[in-house]
C-alpha cells in the first residue's frame, strides 16, 4: 500500500491573507490588519468551540471572526457585503508552490486534504485552484463536530484515510 499524506488546506495550500485585497474597499489602509485578525480569530474561535464542545461549522467561525475583526477596527459591513466576502473566502488563492508540490508527490502517495472546513467549502476552494484533482479524498472535521487541534480529529483523519484500522 502507498504511504498516506494528509494536507491542511487553509494556511497550507491556500492563503487566507488573500482576503486583504478584497477587504481594501471596506477597510482601506487597515485591510491587512483586518485580514490578519480575521484569520487569527477564526482559528481562536474554532479552537475554543472545539474545547468547549460547542461545534459550529468552520464557515460560522469564519463569519464570526470577520465580524469581530471589523468591529475591533471600528468598521462596519452590510449583511450583503459580509455575505459577498464569505463567498469570496471560498475562492482564496493557492500558495504559488501548492500545485507544484502536490504534483511532485503524485503517484507515490495517497493524498488527502484534511481540514476544519466543510466538504462543500473544500470542494469549492480546492476546485477554484485546480487542486481538487490532486487528492484521493477529502477529510472534514465536520464529520465528528470538533476542530483541530482536538486529538480526536486527528484520530478520525487516520481512520478516514485508512492510515489506521
Amino acid at each position: 500500500m502507498k504511504p498516506i499524506l494528509a494536507f491542511d488546506v487553509y494556511g497550507t495550500l491556500v492563503d487566507p491573507m488573500g482576503m486583504a485585497e478584497l477587504l481594501a474597499p471596506d477597510a482601506g489602509e487597515a485591510a491587512e490588519s483586518v485580514s490578519s485578525q480575521w484569520r487569527e480569530k477564526q482559528l481562536e474561535f474554532s479552537f475554543r468551540k472545539g474545547l468547549m464542545r460547542m461545534y459550529e461549522d468552520f464557515g460560522a467561525c469564519t463569519r464570526q471572526a470577520l465580524r469581530y475583526a471589523m468591529a475591533s477596527h471600528r468598521l462596519e459591513l452590510s449583511r450583503e457585503r459580509e455575505d459577498e466576502l464569505m463567498g469570496d473566502y471560498l475562492s482564496l488563492p493557492a500558495f504559488d508552490d501548492s500545485l507544484p508540490a502536490l504534483k511532485s508527490l503524485e503517484g507515490d502517495y495517497l493524498m488527502y486534504a484534511f481540514s476544519n472546513g466543510t466538504y462543500p467549502a473544500l470542494e469549492k476552494v480546492l476546485g477554484h485552484n485546480d487542486l481538487l484533482p490532486m487528492f484521493d479524498g477529502l477529510v472534514s472535521v465536520d464529520d465528528i463536530k470538533s476542530f483541530k487541534p482536538d486529538p480526536a480529529v486527528y484520530a478520525y483523519a487516520r481512520r478516514a484515510t485508512g492510515a489506521m484500522d
